[in-house]
């Protein structure tokens, strides 16, 4: 039987980029059909405007919202903060996949209780509520990034401690399994700069980037569920699944987005909080890193979670420095993910309309 038939799944911050993409395919009904799928979030435009999509209507009704209850797709305003809310909403769940975070890297640095309470506050929240309740959740996935490796932001930071949060979680709910997925920036989601260089570069130019020397993993939001969708379908309590995905200079996928046309590229130097290249695995963690699939499994850092696990560790740092694309690789893999100047400033025109 797939893992989420019949399940009612809860998707905190649902309404985000990842959110919405995740929502999709769990309605496909790639890991069997759920009875409900929750959205779960505090904004109600977002809300509005996805209820009323997936309605395929072109105008607000009284009946669009009150009969939403009664349909497969669930809105429920309410925010990771509200402990009440929380546990209100978790009452209805099996399965959550908590996509709620403050995730732009200069905001985090500037605000960074803000961070806390929603990245630390949030998970703990969920952890409560299902403890303190007794509630029939059987699992929870964090979603996590590379900034909680090696933290040097606030957002990663904060992540960092989600993770933790959530591996410890297990001991205490033995009857729920929580597990997390950490990946790097998502290409052309929200906050991701690929966007940026193509309204600079259909504007002429400059493209302003930060330093010469900035990698990042390339992976899309697709892919970023198929990373979801393994941890909940494979992970053992306390896991942390990682992609195995691509890495390229910034600079490289600048120029493929360019191409043959005259445009500059200017330097803006590193922003507050920012790395110069993501990382996924520390050193530390790579003792405990086996593959498994298309996936790096970091297991749990706590003893009495980590079962004998055959595999050789991976027993080196998994960053996006090593091993990058060419220029041509990354034109390859921009256009393989529909990630080109026209498809992107069409659907930006689209969201504008």
């Amino acid at each position: 039987m797939k893992p989420l038939e019949g399940k009612r799944v809860l998707v905190t911050g649902g309404t985000g980029s990842l959110g919405q993409v995740l929502v999709r395919r769990l309605l496909g009904g790639e890991l069997g059909l759920p009875a409900k799928v929750i959205v779960f979030s505090r904004d109600e435009a977002k809300q509005h405007q996805m209820r009323v999509g997936y309605l395929d209507r072109h105008s607000a009704t009284d009946e669009v919202i009150y009969s939403n209850f009664s349909r497969l797709l669930d809105f429920r305003i309410g925010d990771v903060r509200d402990p009440h809310a929380v546990a209100a909403v978790l009452r209805d769940a099996n399965v959550v996949f908590n996509a709620a975070a403050l995730k732009q890297v200069p905001t985090c640095e500037y605000f960074p209780f803000e961070a806390v309470s929603t990245n630390v506050g949030g998970p703990e929240n969920i952890v409560r509520a299902i403890r303190e309740h007794r509630l029939g959740v059987e699992a929870v996935v964090g979603i996590s990034t590379d900034k909680a490796c090696k933290p040097v932001n606030v957002m990663g930071m904060t992540k960092a401690i989600q993770e933790r949060l959530l591996i410890r979680a297990n001991l205490d709910c033995p009857g729920t399994r929580f597990m997390c997925v950490r990946y790097g920036n998502v290409l052309a989601s929200r906050g991701s700069v690929i966007p940026l260089f193509i309204e600079q570069i259909a504007s002429g130019g400059p493209v302003t980037m930060t330093t010469e020397e900035m990698t990042r993993f390339l992976l899309s939001l697709d892919q970023a569920v198929d990373t979801i969708f393994a941890a909940v379908g494979q992970a053992r309590a306390g896991e942390t699944y990682v992609p195995r995905v691509p890495a390229a200079r910034m600079t490289d996928v600048a120029k493929a987005l360019i191409g043959d046309q005259e445009v500059e590229i200017v330097f803006t130097g590193i922003r507050p909080g920012e790395k110069t290249h993501e990382i996924l695995v520390s050193e530390e963690e790579a003792h405990r890193t086996i593959a498994r699939g298309d996936y790096y499994v970091i297991l749990p850092i706590l003893p009495e979670l980590r079962p004998d696990e055959p595999g050789q560790p991976l027993g080196v740092e998994y960053s996006s420095a090593d091993r990058l694309m060419t220029v041509d690789q990354c034109a390859e893999l921009l256009q393989r993910h529909g990630l080109t100047a026209d498809r992107l400033l069409r659907r930006e025109g689209d969201l504008l309309r």
